[in-house]
């Protein structure tokens, strides 16, 4: 199982936030649990150049999945630290705000940030277990 405190682990370590998003979200979307997302995050904002971003991005997301799968929401994401003073924008492209600030679930809305209706979206999300089968050999 995956945690959003070893992704931040990861992330601080040198390894690409989105890649290890994308590896938490497909584990975290086969078997959702109160585990991944209980523990808080180690704080980002000195050791990575985007820390304060990744510190609120990570609240929005354990209280989106939390919200969407029916768990408790932990108490660490309503931290002052894992919210924005300033407006962040997933897309630059200022012809895409307007779309953004729509788009945006509330969980990041409420932390000024701006992403797209998708961006915790994964294939896994979708997918269904698949029974093994035993294959006869020989």
């Amino acid at each position: 199982m995956r945690t959003l405190k070893q992704l931040a682990e990861q992330v601080r370590d040198g390894s690409p936030l989105e890649i290890e998003l994308g590896d938490f979200l497909d584990a975290f979307y086969r078997r959702p649990t109160t585990e991944a997302v209980c523990d808080e995050p180690a704080l980002l904002s000195e050791a990575y150049p985007h820390g304060l971003i990744i510190n609120a991005f990570l609240a929005a997301t354990a209280e989106h999945l939390c919200r969407r799968f029916s768990l408790p929401i932990p108490n660490w994401v309503f931290k002052r630290c894992r919210y924005l003073e300033q407006p962040y924008f997933a897309l630059k492209a200022p012809s895409f705000r307007a779309t953004l600030l729509l788009e945006s679930p509330v969980e990041f809305r409420s932390r000024n940030l701006f992403v797209t209706a998708n961006a915790l979206s994964r294939a896994s999300e979708l997918s269904t277990e698949i029974t093994e089968s035993r294959i006869p050999v020989g």
